[in-house]
């Protein structure tokens, strides 16, 4: 068993681990496509749009001295050009923003909000995403995710997994990082953490890439806590 006795704080990535982004996003494009009147394969563009996140998010590593660019920024552009390759005819700026804000607008799994709301009464919990703050809290606000503060990559203008994010987090918390879990159903999240000195508990979300979902069916790292939903890593942390 590890020891997780020193930890005062538990920080989450959030897409795909707190929230169900695929469904919420397909979803909320089909409803409103519907009423609008455009036609488009959002299933497809909406996993198009997910699968250029990380390579979004290099070229403002590879390019610094641009300054940084939060992920509304970065989603948009995106999107501006999946439209295109997509065909999708009759799109104005409104419609555009809206599909942009749809990020904004993802539902939690069905165990976040109550396992987080035990996990709160311990402890801080903070999302630590690359989402930008803006992005981060309109979704508390709207899936109702009982944060005690944001943490945000744009507060350290710098996209986990550089080191920045992580010992940036422990550093505003005024704590050191063996202080700190984060919480993620992404492996490689829980390595970059754990190689900083922050605690680590993995969740599995399966379902996360619906049928496109190639790795993360399990923990394959040595973490700290490996829980099936956010209810186990209650029971876990003692809440």
């Amino acid at each position: 068993m590890s020891d997780i006795s020193a930890v005062k704080a538990l920080v989450f990535d959030v897409f795909g681990t707190v929230v169900d982004w695929r469904s919420s996003l397909i979803a909320d494009f089909s409803k409103w496509a519907d009423k609008r009147g455009v036609k488009a394969d959002w299933t497809a563009l909406v996993d198009a749009w997910r699968g250029v996140y990380a390579a979004s998010m290099d070229e403002v590593r590879k390019h610094p001295e641009r300054g940084y660019v939060i992920l509304d920024v970065l989603h948009r552009r995106s999107l501006e050009k999946l439209v295109a390759q997509f065909s999708i005819s009759g799109l104005n700026e409104d419609d555009l923003h809206h599909l942009t804000m749809g990020w904004h607008r993802l539902h939690p799994w069905p165990d976040s909000v109550s396992g987080l709301a035990r996990l709160k009464t311990n402890y801080i919990i903070a999302p630590l995403s690359n989402g930008n703050v803006a992005l981060l809290t309109n979704m508390a606000k709207f899936a109702g995710l009982p944060w005690d503060l944001v943490l945000s990559a744009e507060l350290f203008e710098h996209y986990k997994p550089d080191p920045e994010t992580y010992l940036g987090a422990a550093r505003l918390l005024g704590l050191s990082p063996q202080q700190v879990m984060m919480v993620a159903a992404h492996n490689s999240d829980l390595e970059a953490a754990q190689k900083l000195g922050l605690k680590t508990a993995f969740v599995a979300r399966p379902s996360e890439y619906g049928p496109l979902q190639k790795h993360d069916f399990e923990a394959t790292g040595d973490w700290d806590v490996v829980a099936k939903d956010f209810g186990e890593i209650a029971d876990r942390m003692g809440c």
